[in-house]
């Protein structure tokens, strides 16, 4: 798998920045690129360790998609995690956030492992794709629409293949995250497990 451009290209671009207040609507809440660098500061790893939070989900030769990947916090260690067999589908909504983690994995030795992907604002766009396991770190509450997001991200998944979706506390309610729950029991996502990832709800679920 080798890096490349976002896919897409203007096209996504125009995609993510249209629809004028809704639009804007739709991405406010989006962590800007230009604040990036908290997302990968060396102290967030002691609360938010993506070895451990990872370990035994990410297996060598793996297809993987981190979705929502920002700068790539944990796009490069589960890039280290599947070698050279396996690949992960970086996907953003911000071209700005794929470009620092396109310089990031390319110190690393890593970009040739990852791939690439620009979002828009409300659409995946990986239809074809498929994968081991996917990670929604502390980005769902951003999407404008939750039940269309895990039916593209259900889509993607092979049977069998896990997503961990985790979401900041701060943010959102208990109720709000057994909403999500149910909307990903009704496309037959069962839950396995509740990892402890701190300041955060989480569920690990199994797509039938």
């Amino acid at each position: 798998m080798s890096a490349a451009t976002p896919a897409g290209g203007a096209g996504r671009r125009a995609a993510a920045g249209s629809g004028g207040e809704e639009g804007a609507q739709r991405t406010r809440d989006v962590c800007s690129a230009e604040h990036a660098g908290w997302l990968t500061m060396p102290g967030r790893r002691l609360l938010t360790n993506p070895s451990r939070i990872l370990h035994g989900l990410v297996r060598p030769g793996d297809t993987v998609v981190d979705l929502g990947c920002g700068p790539g916090f944990f796009t490069l260690p589960m890039a280290e995690m599947v070698g050279d067999g396996g690949g992960v589908i970086a996907v953003d909504l911000q071209a700005a956030m794929l470009d620092k983690l396109r310089s990031r994995a390319e110190r690393k030795g890593l970009a040739g492992r990852i791939r690439l992907h620009q979002c828009s604002s409300d659409a995946l766009g990986l239809d074809g794709e498929r994968a081991d396991f996917a990670l929604a770190f502390w980005m769902v509450h951003e999407v404008p629409d939750s039940a269309r997001f895990l039916e593209e991200v259900h889509a993607v998944l092979r049977e069998g293949a896990q997503l961990l979706l985790v979401e900041p506390r701060g943010h959102v309610s208990a109720e709000a995250f057994a909403d999500t729950e149910a909307a990903a029991m009704r496309l037959h996502m069962q839950p396995t497990a509740r990892p402890k990832v701190a300041f955060s709800r989480t569920m690990l679920l199994r797509r039938a």
